[in-house]
């Protein structure tokens, strides 16, 4: 049985990160809010509000988390970009996904933020240069990460939820898909 937790399997960095990887990963997160709205297409608020998998979160939280998570993540590219190695600040995105707006919110409010989020961030990661790459961020968790490593992660995680929404339409066989 497929791990429903891990769709597309757990974030695999490669050895090292070239140019073709950047250029890969960041078409992922500029074609990311289309994506997403594509896979909610038709949904009603019920299908919304059905988890991904049993004990997971529903549809709805699943889509407020991705700009939640991404906005997280472009202010550490700013930080790391304008600072010398930072310390950033986690969040606890669990608690996030059980505060109102993530429980009961339209999701075209987050559809809308994560068009203009991803406008930006993309336009600035197609500005940097190696050196910036090579920038670092130091998380109170995982310790000091490079820029380049930190964009795959994200471009995973951007296929990683599509995967949980597309799947459960799979599963559920609900129209549209």
């Amino acid at each position: 049985m497929d791990d429903l937790r891990y769709p597309i399997g757990r974030y695999q960095a490669p050895d090292s990160v070239t140019a073709s990887h950047r250029t890969e990963w960041i078409r992922i997160l500029e074609e990311l809010p289309q994506n997403m709205r594509h896979a909610l297409e038709d949904l009603t608020d019920s299908q919304l509000d059905t988890p991904y998998r049993p004990g997971g979160w529903t549809v709805r939280q699943v889509v407020h988390h991705v700009p939640d998570s991404h906005m997280n993540s472009y202010m550490r590219f700013r930080l790391a970009l304008t600072e010398s190695s930072p310390l950033i600040k986690d969040y606890e995105e669990g608690a996030w996904a059980e505060l109102r707006d993530a429980k009961t919110g339209p999701v075209e409010w987050s559809l809308q933020l994560l068009a203009g989020l991803h406008a930006r961030w993309t336009n600035l990661l197609q500005s940097l240069n190696d050196a910036q790459w090579a920038k670092t961020f130091k998380h109170p968790e995982v310790g000091e990460k490079r820029l380049d490593w930190t964009l795959g992660l994200y471009a995973w995680h951007s296929r990683h939820h599509l995967a949980h929404i597309n799947n459960l339409r799979e599963r559920e066989g609900w129209r549209g898909f």
